[in-house]
């Protein structure tokens, strides 16, 4: 398989035409229409389905289609880290990262960073955990900033001296909202909203002894943001980390702190054996002066 072939490929399923990619491609219709049966014989599936005026992707062909992007993205990266000069220190960083207040940390290493570096470029990915390292294991992201235990035989870590609390998000006209902790008993039987993590955590699992199925799920979320919007609509309680939506002044939402206190951990993690740019290496350093 070649990445010329796969650039052909991605070409069609953004055009969504076998015309329109080889017009953007400068190939003629027939050698472009060519090559792609000859990748789908050399895989051995059918990757589309070639319609009067668009072209449909089976499900072999997405999943080659978010491959292909994949092994593109590290294409790009490679000729870019390949190319900078020894002397210049400049380039791209890509962290991935939970929603957090510990971005911060994060931020202020990258601005002290760019203060000395102008060239270094940062792009914050988002993601559960889950999500985060596998992206970090394909290699394309460079760090990750992830909650609770880091497994040492396979990532380097710096912990964060800094912790994330779990309470309630709800409405100030909610029942709950009277009280100045919430604890497992007052949620048994209200409506919750949950991050699709939440009960991979132990500390989940041991704050509610009861179990998942015994609680009343009505929705999860992945970002916090799309959660406090079916709050607001009175939907439910979401169980999130502080400081991450505004519950100040008028906002019609408020935050109670789970009791007994539940904390999260967080750590910057990043492959062991990981050969890094020069700027991700500077990166690693000022992390390691911050923290």
């Amino acid at each position: 398989m070649e990445l010329r072939v796969l650039q052909y490929f991605l070409a069609v399923t953004r055009e969504q035409s076998i015309s329109g990619a080889a017009e953007s491609l400068y190939l003629s219709q027939p050698t472009l229409s060519r090559q792609l049966k000859e990748l789908e014989k050399e895989l051995g599936k059918q990757l589309m389905i070639r319609g009067n005026r668009r072209v449909t992707l089976t499900e072999e062909g997405m999943i080659l289609r978010k491959r292909a992007e994949e092994i593109m993205e590290l294409v790009r990266k490679a000729e870019a880290e390949i190319s900078l000069s020894d002397e210049v220190i400049a380039g791209d960083i890509t962290v991935g990262a939970g929603e957090t207040d510990g971005v911060r940390v994060l931020a202020k290493a990258a601005q002290s960073l760019q203060e000395k570096y102008p060239l270094v470029r940062f792009h914050i990915f988002s993601g559960d955990k889950a999500t985060v390292l596998e992206e970090l294991d394909r290699g394309l992201i460079d760090f990750g900033l992830v909650f609770g235990e880091v497994e040492t035989s396979k990532y380097e870590h710096i912990q964060v001296p800094y912790k994330d609390t779990w309470g309630v998000i709800m409405r100030r006209d909610s029942p709950l909202a009277q009280k100045e902790f919430i604890t497992a008993e007052d949620l048994i039987d209200k409506p919750l909203i949950l991050s699709r993590q939440a009960f991979q955590k132990q500390e989940f699992q041991e704050f509610f002894p009861c179990g998942q199925d015994k609680l009343h799920i009505v929705a999860t979320y992945n970002l916090l943001f799309n959660g406090s919007l079916m709050v607001d609509e009175g939907m439910g309680y979401a169980i999130s980390f502080d400081k991450l939506i505004n519950v100040s002044g008028e906002s019609g939402l408020c935050f109670r702190p789970l009791m007994p206190k539940l904390e999260a951990k967080m750590n910057i993690v990043w492959k062991k054996y990981q050969a890094f740019t020069k700027a991700a290496e500077k990166f690693i350093q000022k992390l390691q002066e911050i923290l």
